[in-house]
């Protein structure tokens, strides 16, 4: 039984896959270029600018599991708006921002808005969606966060990059997306909250965190998902400085390439997702891990644009077959009553979105382009045996989860009897 009618359920779905797909067009005309912009007018070196882009996910993969915990117990919707206003804020700083200090903080809290409202919109999108539905509104969803990628970034180029005016617009969109949700999301059935909460009773803060992750199925999500975040969550940010460096206007071939990688979104998702169906999540994941560590090694091997466009596509192939792939998978091993805190807690796998660009800043200064490339291709590899060995752990004994309610309601009717006789 769906929290939401059938009906409202592909409504509310419908509203998060066009929502995602504004939002992503106002990231694009923005975020894209943060990389180029503290290379050039703040002179960051590529260890520095990774540092401080990573920065920002890596508090927010602290922040989004007790976000996605909250949301089980306060209800989706006032979480997402709340992320979605921060966010507007954040971005409309970072277009006014005219020191290293007040960029720093603005990207910090936009990635922190941006870790929340992730979680919380999957585990939201689930409970909306029929389950026969599910893999499909993640698609779309996908798809059309690409579709936001594909455009964006051309607006950006065409406006100019990292324009102020660009972040203060794309902190209205998100804004107004926030106010919109808000509106338009009806409240969870509470018959149904009412059964879940007995079903599958949750505790917060770091206890609900830690029975979470007391599924070793989760766990190894979780360092799977770190692994892959590292490879593709922020590719963006070594690529553009490696083009930058290495090839006759960079910035141009960078747009391109972007462009590529959200055009081969839209035409290859659907394919994408009759493999999935047909091979299962797993497999589809696995191959898809494939695919980035033949595109990484052709972006090492590429010396013209048709190498580096050639191994964007088979890249993005990848891109396509693992996001959808790993959420059917954290979907699977969660249920209704627990289905934020688990989403939640994969997300702390966002700490790979502070590896990646520290990881590639680094390899990028030291060891140059080549190796940079190849080590993101041994993390692709390094992930499929990550999820690969957690989809052969058992799922935990639900003993404990009982036992707890247990030792609760024991310890409540205690102290309600105290009560009574004093």
């Amino acid at each position: 039984m769906n929290a939401y009618s059938e009906n409202a359920g592909r409504r509310i779905a419908l509203l998060l896959i066009a929502g995602s797909g504004v939002v992503t067009i106002a990231k694009g005309m923005s975020l894209t270029f943060l990389a180029i912009r503290l290379q050039s007018d703040f002179g960051l070196s590529p260890a520095g600018i990774g540092a401080l882009i990573g920065a920002g996910p890596l508090l927010g993969a602290i922040v989004s599991p007790f976000a996605g915990m909250l949301s089980d117990r306060i209800g989706r919707k006032g979480v997402l708006t709340a992320a979605l206003l921060m966010a507007g804020l954040a971005l409309a700083g970072l277009g006014l921002a005219q020191s290293i200090a007040a960029f720093a903080l603005a990207h910090i809290v936009s990635a922190v808005a941006a870790a929340v409202y992730e979680p919380v919109a999957r585990a939201l999108m689930s409970d909306a969606a029929p389950a026969h539905l599910r893999l499909k509104v993640f698609s779309w969803r996908y798809l059309a966060i690409n579709a936001g990628w594909a455009i964006g970034p051309l607006i950006g180029v065409w406006v100019g990059a990292a324009y102020a005016t660009l972040f203060v617009a794309a902190g209205v969109l998100h804004a107004a997306f926030g106010l919109v949700l808000f509106l338009s999301v009806p409240e969870a059935s509470n018959r149904q909250m009412i059964a879940t909460e007995r079903a599958s009773p949750t505790t917060g803060g770091w206890r609900g965190l830690a029975a979470a992750l007391r599924d070793r199925r989760l766990v190894f999500f979780v360092v799977g998902g770190t692994l892959l975040l590292a490879v593709h969550g922020q590719w963006s940010v070594t690529l553009s400085q490696y083009l930058n460096a290495g090839f006759e206007d960079g910035v141009t071939l960078f747009a391109l390439l972007v462009s590529t990688n959200a055009a081969t979104v839209l035409i290859a998702s659907t394919p994408a997702r009759f493999v999935i169906e047909r091979i299962g999540a797993l497999r589809a994941l696995s191959l898809g891990c494939l695919l980035f560590l033949v595109g990484e090694i052709g972006f090492a091997a590429s010396s013209d644009v048709e190498m580096l466009i050639a191994s964007m596509i088979l890249f993005t192939i990848g891109e396509v077959l693992v996001v959808p792939s790993e959420y059917v998978l954290v979907d699977g091993i969660s249920d209704a009553g627990n289905r934020g805190t688990y989403f939640g807690a994969h997300s702390l796998a966002s700490v790979g979105n502070f590896l990646g660009p520290l990881i590639g800043g680094l390899a990028l200064g030291t060891v140059g382009g080549t190796g940079m490339f190849l080590l993101f291709a041994l993390l692709s590899a390094a992930s499929a045996l990550m999820f690969a060995i957690g989809q052969s752990m058992p799922p935990p004994r639900p003993q404990t989860a009982r036992a707890d309610a247990s030792n609760s309601s024991a310890i409540r009717g205690d102290l309600l009897r105290m009560g009574q006789f004093a």
